[in-house]
């Protein structure tokens, strides 16, 4: 069984900087690409920001791009999230997810998901 496991969230005032990460364990497998999701309550959860690990592609929401950048390194199936300059809207709980042949980026097109960790925004 494959595991992703998020650490790294926190609460932090509007204007910082957090630096979530993913490392995934459990059984071997090929993740095509990873990426990470959020939900805040109320809401449903939300594409945020992905990679293709062919061709190192990256794509964001237009909710978060200039702020967060994501990297990792698909060898490894470990992704890592730098958010900077935070906003209050970005207070959710954050999920890492890997998908090992699609390119579908909504939530069911994902293989794999982590339980996400919490990052709180104060204003």
């Amino acid at each position: 069984q494959v595991q992703l496991a998020e650490s790294g969230g926190g609460l932090v005032q509007a204007g910082a900087s957090l630096r979530l990460s993913c490392a995934a364990s459990g059984r071997t497998f090929s993740s095509n690409r990873m990426g990470w999701f959020r939900q805040a309550p109320w809401k449903e959860r939300e594409f945020v920001a992905g990679v293709r690990w062919s061709g190192g592609t990256t794509l964001y929401a237009d909710s978060v791009k200039g702020r967060f950048t994501i990297a990792g390194n698909g060898a490894k199936n470990t992704v890592y999230l730098q958010m900077n300059s935070l906003k209050p809207e970005d207070t959710a709980v954050y999920y890492c997810a890997a998908d090992r042949y699609g390119d579908d980026w909504s939530r069911q097109g994902m293989d794999y998901w982590g339980k996400g960790t919490l990052v709180t925004v104060s204003s």
